[in-house]
């Protein structure tokens, strides 16, 4: 089988391979955006530092519940603060408290009572953090 040969100035000129550099550039920059991307989705979604979870909670007279909480932490040098909140039938946040996490064990146990809006049905931990308040810290 031959090849023809193509007509001069109809496709323009013949393309030059990519240049070595080019190539090592463009690795380069993908492997920084790499790294980037991985810090960036390691520090929103790897381990939280402080963490809590409900272990019981009870029914209380006057739309109240008493839901008690442990809390895991990797600095038990530092106080923290947990936010404990309660569902009426609907689902909706009926009532929220922040729980404060005094310094201590790696591993505490905290009970609360929560006032509600209306009946509760369910109690859970909507979230921890090291970041005190002013408010809560001065006890």
């Amino acid at each position: 089988m031959t090849t023809r040969a193509l007509p001069e100035g109809r496709y323009g000129a013949a393309r030059r391979p990519p240049q070595r550099w080019l190539r090592w550039l463009f690795t380069a920059v993908a492997l920084v955006v790499s790294a980037a991307v991985a810090w960036i989705a390691y520090l929103n979604l790897g381990p939280a530092p402080i963490d809590a979870e409900r272990v019981s909670f009870a029914e209380l007279p006057g739309n109240a519940m008493s839901v008690t909480i442990n809390v895991t932490r990797d600095d038990p040098a530092k106080p923290g603060v947990c936010i404990v909140r309660l569902r009426d039938l609907s689902g909706a946040e009926s009532g929220r408290k922040e729980v404060f996490v005094p310094a201590g064990d790696n591993h505490s146990r905290q009970t609360t009572v929560v006032r509600s809006i209306d009946p509760p049905v369910t109690a859970d931990v909507f979230g921890c953090s090291y970041e005190v308040p002013a408010y809560l810290s001065s006890r």
